[in-house]
């Protein structure tokens, strides 16, 4: 391509609403332009970058036995009704009506139209395994769109969906999954890692998100840098603590703490860690009767150590404590007869269920509430001041330095942005939609399905995130607009500077290289300042001067000089160096 006759649009400064680097660069470098809120122009360069993205992804689904086919963005919305999610899913489902008042959908997903197509098509346990994929645009109505491609509201995305026999079979379909998935991201040239996720309802272990690593990521992944433990924040455990509880060795007394109603004032004043106080959590579950009304409240009080903060996905499978929430003032006040700040398991006017962090579990002499307004209670022992906790369970966040549960080493943490997600559904769309096919027993069954993302649009604004400085964007050679470019200083004004520059150009085209010509005759300031910011990783300059030497110079957009290069070898050069 000659950059004459393509369409390059840079700009020197980010519109306002441009929060992140992303954002920024992809506007400022022309790959998006705005049209309205969550909703991008993917311009020609911005649909370079995604058209390479969906071929690496093509060619791996495909090597990896999945099936490509497309499903409509707009869909009948009895489907969606067959499994509840119209009713159930939230504003983020846009619902939309034609001329007929028929109630339509604008895909987030597509379970409910791929099991469509399963309980039509696969008949016997003979036609199985199968797994179908589309690269398709999606909708979410997100309440606030924001940060670009990162979250906006139209995206496009490759999912698949498998379907098996049993279990067994799904496993297996889901771990060949797993592995193109490696593939896919290897191939990307990004960081990145496959961090074990929450399955939610599903229940299982079979979850899997794939994250680029990136300083400005929303989640927190938590790995073993001595072993291969890895998961997000939601999923993340540390080892047990190692027992037993150490023996008491303080008088229970009750101290004031005047105006000091948080975890890590109370330490300061008795100067003493915060991890030897004990925060108070206070939850309520409600048991309803057909028609929605409340019949029953349970209370119940959470302890966690004073630097550890709850993990609410997993608070939600404490047994008894599954869309849990958090007790009213009148609740708290009934139970504890003092407001917020202030709580503690000692005391209490009224009995509820008290869970206590495995970390607490273990403590003694420890700092909590003393349901009086200024005070708390210092030589707390398990056994001694109170009964033993209804239940221990893991409650908290783990925080690095923890130690793995494999016992391997110290847990870190780093920040990650989400871009793939493979997952084991089990029957969950089958039974609810009735999609079954005939075993090999002849009897009906429902299919196991797993389903697996990659978010296309939103995978090259992360690879920004994760590679970038303060002149531009920083592409990896496989999903880079262009993966080279040829910057000829003054081709207008030198025979021998145009020459050179167009057998260079036909010369990476024979070789099979994605590259550009920039004929435009821009200043040369003007000229590299344009393709820093785009971010083409591979650059040739060509000048009069350079020639009379016998050589041209190379830089890679992570060189912090050029390298000169005999005419003769600038070829062999470049691409040895697409080759690292």
């Amino acid at each position: 391509m000659k950059a004459s006759q393509f369409f390059i649009s840079t700009l020197k400064e980010a519109p306002a609403d441009a929060e992140v680097v992303s954002h920024k660069l992809m506007t400022r470098a022309g790959l998006i332009k705005k049209l309205g809120a969550g909703i991008y122009n993917y311009m020609p360069l911005g649909l370079r970058v995604i058209r390479k993205v969906e071929a690496i992804v093509r060619e791996e689904m495909n090597r990896a036995g999945a099936v490509e086919l497309t499903m409509p963005v707009v869909q009948p919305a009895e489907l969606w009704q067959e499994t509840g999610r119209f009713e159930k899913m939230g504003p983020e489902l846009l619902r939309i009506q034609d001329r007929h008042g028929r109630d339509f959908v604008v895909q987030p997903t597509s379970e409910e139209v791929i099991t469509d197509i399963a309980r039509q098509e696969l008949k016997s346990y003979k036609q199985l395994p199968k797994n179908f994929y589309q690269i398709q645009t999606k909708f979410r109505d997100e309440r606030r769109p924001r940060f670009g491609l990162m979250r906006g509201r139209e995206f496009i995305m490759k999912d698949a969906y498998s379907f098996d026999r049993d279990q067994a079979a799904a496993k297996a379909s889901y771990q060949v999954m797993a592995q193109a998935y490696r593939r896919i991201f290897d191939r990307f040239g990004l960081t990145y890692r496959a961090v074990a996720a929450d399955s939610g309802a599903i229940g299982g272990d079979l979850s899997e998100e794939f994250q680029v690593i990136a300083a400005t990521g929303e989640d927190a992944i938590v790995y073993c840098p001595q072993s291969d433990y890895a998961a997000n924040m939601e999923k993340a455990e540390a080892l047990a603590p190692a027992g037993p509880r150490g023996a008491a060795t303080q008088a229970l007394t009750k101290t004031a703490t005047p105006g000091k109603s948080t975890c890590a004032d109370v330490a300061e004043l008795l100067g003493v860690p915060l991890n030897t106080t004990v925060k108070s959590l206070v939850l309520a579950t409600d048991e309803t009767n057909e028609a929605g009304e409340i019949v029953k409240t349970q209370v119940w009080l959470l302890l966690l150590r004073g630097d550890h903060d709850m993990n609410e996905i997993k608070v939600g499978k404490v047994p008894g404590l599954a869309g849990f929430r958090f007790a009213t003032q009148g609740e708290i006040e009934d139970h504890f007869g003092c407001k917020p700040g202030y709580l503690g398991p000692i005391g209490l006017k009224k009995p509820l269920k008290i869970v206590a962090d495995r970390e607490v579990a273990v403590m003694a002499d420890w700092i909590c509430g003393a349901n009086e307004v200024d005070f708390h209670i210092t030589g707390v022992n398990w056994g001694r001041d109170l009964p033993e906790p209804d239940m221990v369970a893991d409650l908290r966040n783990v925080v690095a330095g923890d130690r793995s549960p494999d016992g391997k080493g110290e847990l870190a943490i780093e920040r990650g942005i989400e871009v793939g997600h493979v997952f084991y559904l089990g029957t969950k769309y089958s039974k609810s939609m009735n999609a079954t096919f005939l075993g090999d027993d002849g009897k009906p069954a429902f299919f196991e399905m797993g389903c697996y993302g990659i978010g296309v649009t939103r995978l090259p604004a992360a690879a920004i995130e994760q590679n970038h400085d303060e002149r531009g964007i920083i592409w990896p050679d496989a999903i880079a607009p262009f993966t080279v470019v040829v910057c000829p200083v003054g081709m207008d004004r030198s025979e021998a500077v145009k020459a050179t520059a167009e057998q260079l150009y036909a010369d990476l085209l024979a070789a099979g290289v994605d590259v550009i010509l920039d004929d435009r005759g821009e200043r040369p300031g003007a000229m590299f300042a344009d393709w820093e910011l785009i971010g083409v990783p591979h650059r040739v300059t060509i000048g009069d001067k350079s020639l009379k030497e016998g050589v041209v110079e190379y830089q890679h957009r992570r060189d912090a000089a050029a390298t000169k290069v005999a005419v003769a070898d600038i070829l062999a050069h470049v691409k040895g160096r697409m080759a690292v």
